[in-house]
């Protein structure tokens, strides 16, 4: 327990913003509930590595962006990765706050909501107070009560029963000012058998000073519902990027992830899909590259509390440099989940002889009639497939290159989106120096 606790912001001032936007009573009242937890909780332990060595205290203040009309107002980093136009439907946030927000006159028709969290917790007040912060609860620890307190602008998705969304709901979030909160909370809610494909991005500008980003994404998956989740990060070295994300999927609903985790500084996430309902399903795909002296805590984790439910799991991680990456895999089938199933692969790939990767399969079984499963392995670069290719006329640093994209390949052949895909893809490259 800790008996003195410096936190990056006071209560007065936690007051004093959420009344200067006019936030319901019940939100004001649970900011600073959780700014009190957050004194008195730890910070999460993580694998391998001490996070409190981390730089966890650049939080900055609460800074309102200038709204924009269309993408074209847009800062030209925003157009130049996300390749918006005004035919998408998206939030994009700059900082603290949200500065465009853009849904089609059919999808607003149909009930489809899409919008940021802090207009949402007014406009509807119901859906949200339901949903935030369930998922990921306060008290976890000192980083999601921070986020509780703390997050702005962010992201609320809504899809009414049986509606089915054709094209992505997106999101953009980007960071270029170092001492502006940067805290967006994804809310998004699939109602009963709807379908819906939400993609997002961060970024950042290239910044000497550090900051955080303390991110939590919930998503709950209505009975039937289907949701289709990518998520690509790349903020700068001095960012310290730590995200939650969760699910939580009713009986016959479907949770599929697609992460790529390009940042540049240490990062920290979990990815978890609790599978509340009978014949519910999960399907996480990750990435990771890391490079230079980056530390990365990457944890992919499905919890089966449903009948005949089923998880897969599949991360790849490449390191290069003195980066580190702690991979975790975890599978926990609860007491009660007859005929469950959970599948795991975790693999990481390093390319220099100072980078570290470990990969940790984790089957926590609770229950007799299930099938579970899990591989891992950490190595090099093949020399027998390299010699291969280089006997076909292939450069070694072509068929290097061949098979670190072989690697990645089936998490990158997952994303849907072609804009996201290829900015994934060259995010790739350029992590790698290719």
């Amino acid at each position: 327990m800790s008996t003195q606790t410096i936190l990056p912001v006071d209560r007065e001032t936690v007051a004093a913003l959420s009344q200067s936007k006019n936030e319901p009573a019940w939100l004001s009242a649970e900011r600073l509930n959780a700014l009190e937890l957050a004194g008195r909780l730890e910070w999460p332990t993580l694998e391998k590595m001490r996070i409190n060595r981390w730089n966890l205290d650049a939080y900055g203040s609460y800074k309102q962006a200038d709204a924009v009309k269309s993408v074209a107002e847009l800062p030209q980093t925003v157009q130049d990765l996300a390749k918006l136009d005004d035919a998408s439907n998206v939030v994009v946030q700059r900082n603290s706050s949200a500065v465009l927000k853009q849904l089609s006159a059919e999808l607003a028709a149909k009930g489809v909501i899409l919008t940021d969290l802090e207009t949402a917790a007014k406009e509807h007040e119901d859906l949200v107070k339901r949903h935030l912060m369930t998922a990921v609860k306060k008290d976890e620890n000192r980083l999601t009560a921070l986020h509780a307190a703390l997050w702005n602008g962010g992201v609320f998705v809504y899809v009414p029963k049986n509606v089915e969304v054709e094209v992505p709901l997106q999101a953009c979030f980007l960071a270029d000012d170092a001492g502006a909160t940067f805290a967006p909370h994804v809310l998004i809610v699939a109602d009963s058998n709807s379908r819906v494909t939400y993609i997002d991005r961060y970024f950042s500008a290239d910044m000497a000073e550090p900051f955080v980003h303390n991110g939590i994404v919930e998503v709950f998956v209505k009975p039937g519902a289907k949701v289709h989740y990518a998520s690509v990060h790349h903020l700068g070295e001095s960012a310290t990027d730590l995200t939650y994300r969760r699910a939580v999927v009713e009986n016959d609903g479907r949770i599929e992830w697609v992460v790529g985790e390009m940042h540049n500084g240490n990062a920290m996430s979990e990815t978890m899909s609790v599978l509340q309902g009978n014949g519910s399903e999960s399907d996480a795909k990750i990435i990771a590259i890391g490079n230079h002296s980056q530390n990365l805590s990457i944890t992919t984790k499905a919890v089966h509390f449903g009948k005949s439910s089923d998880s897969q799991m599949i991360t790849r991680a490449v390191m290069r440099d003195e980066a580190t990456a702690i991979i975790n895999g975890i599978t926990k089938i609860e007491k009660g989940a007859t005929k469950a199933n959970g599948e795991q692969t975790e693999k990481v790939l390093m390319l220099s002889p100072k980078s570290r990767g470990d990969a940790n399969p984790i089957l926590l079984i609770d229950e007799d009639d299930v099938t579970a499963g899990h591989a891992a392995s950490v190595g090099q670069v093949n020399p027998e497939q390299v010699y291969y290719l280089m006997s076909r006329g292939i450069s070694k640093a072509e068929a290097e290159r061949l098979i670190i994209y072989g690697f990645l390949a089936p998490v990158i052949a997952e994303i849907t989106h072609e804009g996201t895909q290829n900015q994934l893809q060259s995010l790739v490259e350029r992590k790698l120096g290719q």
